[in-house]
């Protein structure tokens, strides 16, 4: 219970950060922007953080579960280092390369029954992988996995896009996001205490029965803008004069087939193709402590299992901070007139400059000092993991889903890339040489928004 509430605690703090950034700035539009709406605005959007910080929390446990389980998986299917990698990336496989598919799918179906459609399927998918016997059937499995949840992120991204103002859109993104990050650093050792009682497989059907509830949960309560009984027409007006796009999920407006113009839109721009390298670089570091980081610390660093569970929580712990501080920063520099390039720009440049700290772990021997760099490289990585403002600030306001489903898919890349490097780096028991290679992943990915992103305003 004591985790529970401090797991409620944490997430209420994340709202509240948002929620009392976002008064300052609701009550300076709707006095000067919307002083013909009298009615006080309705604080709806913040209340639907919780529902998209809830969605995130449950996406990363069912892709981070088998790095609770890898060791106990590995020994029961007698499985090596390169096979290891192999079930680590095959969730990379298909998620990166249906969010093209996926975000088309974004631009034609409402969030309300596609999320809830897909949180339920890649639940069930998740519960298979308990029954797991073989190396082909959890690699199958994961496989399956990554195609259920390819439309999510694209899908979260649309609804921040129509139901926040352009001023909060950072600190939103920034709130559920960290759902990725707090969910993990609280629930990872909640994981570790069920494989000690249930066994490997246990964590599987928790995990995955959280998700088949939470997909019911979300087709009951979730409603569009424009649908939603309990908002009123102050807080649409405030939205939609601060830039969102509260029309979006209209379905009386035609959707028009992709054009050729509107593929060059998203594959032939030089900006989009930075902010693309730069994901590469910000997913390649959340990706290695979505799957080799717990087997780093237990095999190579030769940490008791329950005691590596909980150290593991501190760098998500530092992710966490990072990306509210992040989300809060750039919001806070629109606010005082910075230009959104340099709003944006800076707080993802510094944390993948951050992130390179990770090496730092290749010169120190003791367990504290081993967590302390891991934790500075997460905070990095948190810290420059606003970066879906980007696709909501640039794209084509038609393309949004198209545009994130690219993003996503050269981001997870790193889902498909990282884990497998990692596997036949450390054939020879020496991790060392995979600390160096992330961090310079992490330099490329600062010198691709330093010199290849330019100005931030949405491509016309």
């Amino acid at each position: 219970m004591g985790g529970v509430f401090v797991f409620a605690s944490t997430f209420m703090f994340a709202c509240s950060a948002a929620r009392g950034a976002g008064r300052k700035t609701n009550k300076r539009t709707t006095s000067v922007e919307t002083t013909h709406i009298q009615t006080q605005a309705t604080a709806k959007r913040h209340r639907l953080l919780a529902m998209l910080f809830i969605t995130v929390v449950i996406t990363y446990l069912d892709r981070s579960n088998l790095s609770i389980a890898a060791t106990a998986i590995a020994q029961d299917l007698q499985l090596d280092s390169t096979q290891m990698g192999l079930v680590f990336s095959a969730f990379g496989w298909s998620y990166a390369l249906l969010q093209i598919p996926g975000g088309m799918l974004v631009d034609r179906t409402r969030p309300r029954l596609l999320l809830a459609l897909i949180i339920g399927l890649w639940s069930l998918a998740t519960i298979l992988q308990g029954f797991a016997s073989a190396f082909a059937m959890l690699l199958s499995l994961r496989v399956l996995l990554g195609a259920l949840e390819a439309p999510a992120y694209p899908t979260l991204n649309r609804i921040v896009t129509t139901w926040f103002p352009d001023s909060e859109r950072a600190r939103a993104i920034a709130s559920y996001t960290s759902g990725q990050y707090v969910g993990l650093a609280f629930l990872t050792p909640a994981l570790v205490l069920t494989q000690q009682h249930f066994g490997w497989q246990g964590v599987f059907f928790l995990t995955g029965a959280i998700g088949v509830a939470w997909g019911l949960v979300w087709y009951a309560l979730y409603r569009e803008p424009s649908e939603a009984k309990d908002v009123n027409e102050a807080e649409l007006e405030t939205i939609r004069a601060g830039g969102g796009l509260v029309e979006l999920g209209d379905t009386r407006r035609p959707r028009a087939r992709y054009s050729a113009a509107d593929w060059r839109a998203v594959l032939g721009n030089r900006k989009l193709w930075g902010v693309y390298i730069g994901q590469i670089a910000v997913t390649s570091t959340l990706w290695f402590f979505l799957t080799w980081f717990p087997t780093y610390l237990v095999k190579y660093r030769h940490m008791d299992f329950l005691k590596a569970g909980f150290m593991a929580a501190v760098p998500f712990l530092a992710a966490f901070v990072g990306i509210l501080g992040s989300g809060l920063l750039s919001d806070w520099m629109i606010r005082r007139g910075v230009s959104a390039t340099l709003a944006r720009k800076v707080p993802i440049v510094t944390g993948l400059l951050l992130s390179t700290a990770i090496v730092g772990a290749n010169y120190v021997e003791s367990p504290a000092m081993v967590i302390l760099f891991m934790a500075i490289a997460f905070f990095g990585s948190g810290f420059s993991s606003i970066t879906w403002v980007l696709v909501s600030s640039m794209a084509k306001k038609e393309l949004l889903g198209l545009t994130g489903g690219m993003f996503n898919l050269m981001g997870n890349l790193s889902s498909i890339c990282v884990p497998v490097v990692i596997g036949l780096i450390v054939r020879n028991n020496d991790f060392r040489p995979a600390l160096v290679f992330m961090s310079c992943v992490g330099v490329v990915g600062a010198l691709s928004y330093l010199f290849l992103v330019g100005k931030i305003e949405r491509i016309r």
